[in-house]
């Protein structure tokens, strides 16, 4: 609740600031609202602990900002909102390797909070895919950077063998980093888009190489009675 009240705050600041719309608080709340049904929804059958944890609610801090940065996306993107969205995608990025750190600290993983940073991290690499494509630092195909996670789960759906876990993998974790870092590095104002197109494409061959590793895993796991 906090980082929402704050977050709301901050974006009727933003918004006077750099004459934005005044409805970028409004929408910035029906994002985060949108948001928190899909965690309560989730939650009962996923979290086997009594109250929601600091990792979770770190996550939850990080979800906000990655729901300003997606509202920003309506706004005219003059220099001066650039370079904010660059300074909220660098903080929703350093939260990243806070959240897991914290979970394992206090001893309170679990599946959903694993799902939860997994989910979070998903929509924030299609929001910075997004803003690279509107700011012309690299062609539309960027934003497959962001879709890859959505059009694997769409497969599962029609594939049953890739329904299956996926054992923990550092790889998936560091390459999932690399993108975000990369695509941070894409959108600052301040990189041309001769540099900036290339550094998409690398770090976008990068993921669909993991998501390939991965697919072949399940396709070639034995099959379960």
């Amino acid at each position: 609740m906090a980082p929402t009240v704050v977050a709301v705050i901050a974006s009727a600041c933003a918004a006077n600031y750099l004459t934005l719309s005044a409805w970028l608080p409004a929408r910035l709340l029906g994002v985060v609202g949108l948001a928190a049904a899909c965690i309560i929804r989730g939650l009962p059958s996923h979290s086997p602990h009594a109250c929601f944890g600091a990792a979770n609610r770190t996550t939850v801090a990080r979800g906000v900002l990655v729901a300003f940065l997606a509202t920003l996306l309506f706004e005219q993107a003059d220099q001066r909102v650039q370079f904010v969205a660059l300074s909220v995608a660098a903080l929703a990025a350093t939260l990243d390797a806070v959240d897991g750190w914290l979970a394992r600290r206090t001893g309170m993983s679990s599946a959903f909070g694993a799902r939860f940073d997994m989910e979070t991290d998903a929509v924030f690499i299609l929001v910075l895919s997004v803003w690279a494509w509107r700011l012309g630092k690299a062609g539309p195909w960027v934003i497959a950077a962001g879709l890859l996670r959505y059009a694997f789960v769409l497969a599962a759906m029609l594939v049953p063998a890739l329904r299956g876990d996926l054992p923990f993998s550092f790889r998936r974790k560091s390459i999932a980093a690399v993108q975000m870092i990369a695509l941070l590095v894409v959108i600052a104002p301040f990189v041309p888009a001769s540099d900036s197109a290339p550094i998409a494409a690398l770090a976008l061959l990068a993921l669909a190489t993991s998501f390939g590793i991965d697919i072949r895993w399940l396709l070639r796991r034995p099959a379960r009675p």
